[in-house]
C-alpha cells in the first residue's frame, strides 16, 4: 500500500500547530466576556441608599454650617464647603443609578440623561480626592510651617484654587459632553456607563482615564500620603492631651481615605489595562470585575464619613448630642467654640 507522504506530512504538521498552541491563548479578553453576577442587582441600591439615607442630610448640614455659621472665614472652611458640595453632586445621581441596578442594569431614562449622570458621578469622585489634598495640604502648612501658613492665610487663595479645579471639571466634563454618546458593544445596548467598545477605551475614554488616575488619584494620593505624616509628626512632640487626639484623628482621617479611594484607583488602573487588552486572562479578568464593584462601593460610602470626620477634626466644632436629625438642629455658641446641638 502506497502512502502520500506530502499528505500525511500536511496534516501532521497542522496537527502539531494546533495542539502547541499556549492553553491561556483561550482566556484573552477578546473571547472574555464580564460574569454576570445576581449579587450587584442588590448590592449597589442598598450601598447606594445608605448613602443617600446618611451622607445627603450630613453633606447638607456641613455645607449650611460652614457656609453660613463659620466666621471668620478660613481656608480650610472654603475646602469643607466645596467637598461637601461634590459629596452632594454624587448622591444627587444615586437615586438614577438604584433604579437601574434594580432594573438589572438598564438604563431608562435616555442616552442624555445617562451622560450627565454618570460624567457628574465619575468627575466629582476625582473632586472629591482634590479636595481633600486642599485640605490636607492647608493642614500640613498650618501645623509644619505655620509662619508662611499665617501669611498666606487667606481665603483668596483657597478661593482661586477651588474656582480652578471646578474650571477645569466643568470644561473637561463639557467637552466629554459635546463629542457625544459614547459606543458600546453589543451586550452594552441597555447600558449606562459601562460595557464600552474596546476602540472608545483606546481614544476618549483612554485619555480621561489617565488624566484622572495621574492628576484626580495618583498625584493627590502622593501628597496626602506625604503631608499627613509630617503634619501628624510634627504634633506629636507637643505631648498635650489634645495634640495626641489631634493626631489619633489625622490618622483616621489619612486610614479612612486610603480604604475608601485607593483600593477604587488600583483596581480601576487594572480594569483599564484589561480593557486595553493587556491584561487578557479572563479569570484575572473577573477578579477584577468582582474587585471594581466592591471599591466603588467604598467610594460612595466615603461621602457618609466625610462630614462627621471634618466636624470632628477642626477645631471650632463638637459634637455635642446626636439625637434626632439634623433637620431639628439649633446653632449656638459656647465659650466661644461652636457647639451643635442637635435634640
Amino acid at each position: 500500500m502506497r502512502i502520500n507522504l506530502r499528505y500525511l506530512d500536511f496534516h501532521l504538521t497542522a496537527f502539531s500547530k494546533k495542539n502547541t498552541q499556549p492553553a491561556t491563548m483561550n482566556e484573552t479578553h477578546a473571547n472574555c466576556s464580564d460574569p454576570s453576577v445576581e449579587y450587584q442587582y442588590y448590592f449597589f441600591p442598598v450601598v447606594y441608599s445608605l448613602a443617600l439615607i446618611v451622607g445627603l442630610p450630613g453633606n447638607l448640614a456641613t455645607l449650611f454650617v460652614f457656609t453660613f455659621k463659620i466666621n471668620p472665614r478660613t481656608p480650610f472652611s472654603v475646602y469643607i464647603r466645596n467637598l461637601a458640595l461634590a459629596d452632594i453632586l454624587i448622591l444627587c445621581t444615586l437615586p438614577f443609578r438604584i433604579h437601574y441596578h434594580l432594573n438589572r442594569n438598564k438604563w431608562e431614562f435616555g442616552a442624555p440623561a445617562c451622560s450627565i449622570t454618570g460624567i457628574l458621578f465619575y468627575a466629582n469622585i476625582y473632586m472629591s480626592i482634590c479636595f481633600m489634598m486642599c485640605i490636607c495640604v492647608d493642614r500640613y502648612m498650618a501645623t509644619v510651617h505655620p509662619h508662611t501658613y499665617l501669611r498666606l492665610r487667606s481665603t483668596w487663595y483657597s478661593l482661586i484654587v477651588s474656582v480652578t479645579l471646578w474650571g477645569v471639571a466643568v470644561v473637561a466634563m463639557l467637552v466629554f459632553l459635546l463629542l457625544g454618546p459614547l459606543e458600546t458593544n453589543e451586550s452594552g445596548s441597555q447600558s449606562c456607563f459601562e460595557n464600552f467598545a474596546k476602540n472608545e477605551w483606546e481614544t476618549r475614554l483612554g485619555v480621561y482615564s489617565m488624566l484622572g488616575l495621574i492628576f484626580g488619584s495618583l498625584l493627590p494620593s502622593l501628597i496626602i500620603l506625604v503631608c499627613y505624616p509630617l503634619a501628624a509628626r510634627r504634633i506629636s512632640k507637643i505631648g498635650s492631651n489634645t495634640a495626641q487626639k489631634a493626631v489619633r484623628v489625622i490618622y483616621t482621617i489619612l486610614a479612612i481615605m486610603l480604604l475608601c479611594f485607593l483600593p477604587n484607583h488600583v483596581v480601576y488602573l487594572l480594569h483599564f489595562l484589561r480593557r486595553l487588552d493587556i491584561i487578557q486572562s479572563c479569570s484575572y479578568g473577573n477578579v477584577i470585575y468582582h474587585a471594581r464593584r466592591v471599591t466603588m462601593a467604598l467610594v460612595i460610602l466615603n461621602t457618609c464619613l466625610d462630614p462627621f470626620l471634618y466636624f470632628v477634626s477642626t477645631s471650632h466644632f463638637k459634637w455635642k448630642s446626636l439625637k434626632m436629625t439634623w433637620l431639628w438642629g439649633r446653632f449656638g455658641r459656647n465659650r466661644g467654640v461652636y457647639v451643635v446641638s442637635i435634640s
